[in-house]
């Protein structure tokens, strides 16, 4: 099919398509943060200690690191609409593996969800790209991202009190009915397309295929993953200080996230006496103001100087984990304000990513660098900070820790900014 063909065929299917991307993207972190509120009792029915309980977290973090070429390639040779729906298919097979008795089988679960989401984050961006109006398309994707933390408000908030009345297994099995409806949306969607294309006079999928080859309307299939590259190809990006300020802001803000997104529950029922539904729900607040979070962080790179909105972010980073240390009965205050480092940090991060990369291919290196290793380094989080709470017995050392990193992560932040400024003069 002529792009002009597929873009008609496309165009009659715009709300599916949106409503698709943000069903779909309530299965892509909540089932990653599904564990946390029930993590004590996982810990105590399986034997194990803080630091292994830690790992059903590092899990499918490490596979965003690992195996994003794989989820490159998946596109490229099935199309988005079908990459996506084999994505949300993953994610079920991986919620019903976790539901099998034994730890082994919860983190085999984990990774193949995990490996599954890594799937559904690179193509989403390429369908909002390919299928949204371009006056439209930093409010769709403002709304996925803030969509990603509505998932995960809703697991935090309601595993626990689902646990108290059916068990905690039976609890993180409930939520593969969202990635049910994703899966039917994209499959309608998915049909419907094709018979477009079809009466079109071809076969189409959502996207060129990967033998397709530039022609003089332009078709290029690498245009499929987006700017995502399949490997950092380019030896220089490692002489670049910027590039490795960059890598550490990234990896140490998911670090920080991925810790206190898994031990957030654990750490209000041990320091405020909650039950596990209350700090749950206080456990809540960091993902729930993230949604908000998503919508401002755009609306201060707009309207205000470039300094203010890094400045924002460290801020939020520096009070909420000083506010652990220092005054724990205030969680919900710390929680509150932190929401919008997480959530608006990736898009102060990516942008001076724009700006100082000198061509198309270096950004695209550079992202594949500073990607996988952030997500390598963030996996690390929860296993360390639950060490920590195992060897120390308290979680004075684990937050102190998150503090002190939190203020590294403030200084390489602001200085591949700063960096970014001076390319941009």
């Amino acid at each position: 099919m002529t792009p002009d063909l597929a873009a008609h065929a496309r165009r009659g299917l715009p709300w599916l398509v949106i409503a698709g991307v943000m069903v779909a993207a309530l299965s892509l972190r909540g089932p990653i943060v599904a564990t946390t509120p029930v993590l004590t009792q996982i810990e105590d029915d399986f034997g194990i200690g803080s630091a292994t309980a830690g790992l059903l977290t590092t899990a499918p973090v490490l596979m965003f690191a690992v195996l994003t070429p794989v989820a490159a390639l998946v596109i490229r040779r099935a199309g988005a609409e079908l990459a996506l729906l084999i994505s949300l298919s993953g994610v079920l097979i991986g919620t019903l593996v976790r539901a099998l008795p034994g730890f082994g089988w919860m983190l085999t679960g984990m990774v193949i969800i995990g490996a599954s989401i890594t799937i559904g984050n690179v193509v989403i961006p390429v369908i909002i790209r390919r299928d949204v109006a371009p006056d439209r398309v930093a409010l769709v994707t403002a709304a996925y991202a803030a969509t990603l933390n509505a998932g995960s408000l809703l697991t935090s908030l309601l595993t626990a009190p689902i646990a108290a009345l059916i068990g905690w297994p039976a609890a993180l099995l409930t939520w593969s009915l969202i990635t049910v409806a994703g899966i039917v949306l994209w499959t309608v969607h998915l049909r419907r397309a094709r018979r477009a294309g079809a009466d079109a006079g071809d076969r189409y999928s959502g996207a060129q295929p990967v033998t397709a080859r530039p022609t003089a309307t332009g078709v290029d299939p690498a245009a499929l993953t987006g700017p995502l590259p399949v490997v950092a190809r380019d030896r220089s990006l490692l002489g670049r200080p910027v590039v490795w300020l960059l890598l550490a802001a990234f990896g140490l803000q998911c670090l920080i996230y991925y810790a206190l997104s898994t031990w957030l529950p654990t750490f209000a029922a041990d320091e405020l006496g909650l039950d596990a539904a209350a700090a749950g729900a206080i456990a809540s607040v960091y993902q729930g103001v993230g949604i908000l979070g998503a919508f401002l962080v755009p609306l201060l790179l707009r309207f205000t100087p470039r300094i203010v909105t890094p400045l924002v972010i460290c801020a939020s980073w520096l009070t909420v984990t000083t506010g652990l240390v220092f005054a724990p009965e205030l969680l919900w205050v710390w929680l509150a304000v932190g929401a919008i480092g997480h959530a608006g940090g990736f898009v102060v991060i990516f942008s001076a990513l724009v700006a100082v990369a000198r061509s198309d291919s270096e950004a695209a290196g550079m992202s594949a660098l500073i990607q996988g290793g952030g997500y390598t380094i963030g996996a690390l989080g929860a296993p360390l900070m639950g060490g920590l709470l195992e060897a120390t017995g308290g979680w004075t050392a684990a937050l102190v820790l998150m503090l002190v990193l939190a203020v590294v992560y403030c200084v390489a932040l602001l200085a591949a900014v700063a960096a970014s400024a001076r390319a941009t003069r």
